[in-house]
């Protein structure tokens, strides 16, 4: 796919916020569940769908009926550990059970992002060398039209939810800050990796 364009009247599977984001874009999205995704591009009820990662792909079995990936996209660009608790149950723990279950779920989420690295990394490559996975990183423009109707759909919620509006402000003003410190100061690895790993070296 190189042209947003090209996207209206997909038959695509994805969910939550992303729904509307697409939806918004021209794609006709169902928001089936992650064990019904594979059957259903298997039977052309889908034409694409996204899910999560390399791994959880890998595992569903999407190469069995797909053979091309495009990467990189702003509906979902990071990934959360959450571990949840019935709130009376946890008001009613002492303090020092609060401050176990505090650093276990922190130590839990590094320890996930370390494995998590290892393991997509890994599941990437073998879906390229041994199940014939070609990968295309998505358009700019494509990328450009996700933030316009990602634009037109949180407006939207924001003026019909006061919730969502204070949360999208806060999460706004953070990026804001936060994000001219990471551009500014963030170097490009890119050219460090094909420094070292772009050629052959004799």
């Amino acid at each position: 796919v190189a042209r947003a364009e090209e996207l209206k009247g997909l038959k695509f599977r994805t969910v939550v916020v992303a729904v509307d984001v697409f939806t918004e874009m021209g794609l006709a999205v169902n928001p089936l569940p992650g064990g019904e995704i594979v059957p259903a591009l298997d039977r052309g009820l889908l034409d694409a769908a996204e899910f999560n990662n390399a791994s959880s792909d890998r595992a569903l079995g999407f190469p069995d009926v797909a053979k091309n990936c495009m990467l990189q996209s702003f509906h979902q660009s990071s990934e959360q550990f959450e571990v949840l608790f019935n709130k009376s149950k946890y008001d009613a723990l002492s303090t020092e059970l609060k401050a176990i279950i505090d650093y276990a779920t922190q130590a839990a989420s590094a320890d996930m992002s370390w494995k998590a690295a290892d393991r997509y990394a890994k599941d990437y490559a073998a879906m390229q060398a041994e199940q014939g996975v070609k990968f295309y990183k998505t358009p700019d423009s494509i990328l450009r039209a996700q933030l316009a109707a990602w634009d037109k759909v949180t407006q939207k919620k924001a003026a019909e939810n006061e919730t969502f509006k204070r949360v999208m402000d806060s999460m706004r003003a953070f990026a804001q800050r936060s994000g001219r410190w990471k551009n500014d100061t963030d170097i490009d690895f890119k050219m460090a990796w094909n420094h070292y790993f772009g050629q052959r070296r004799s």
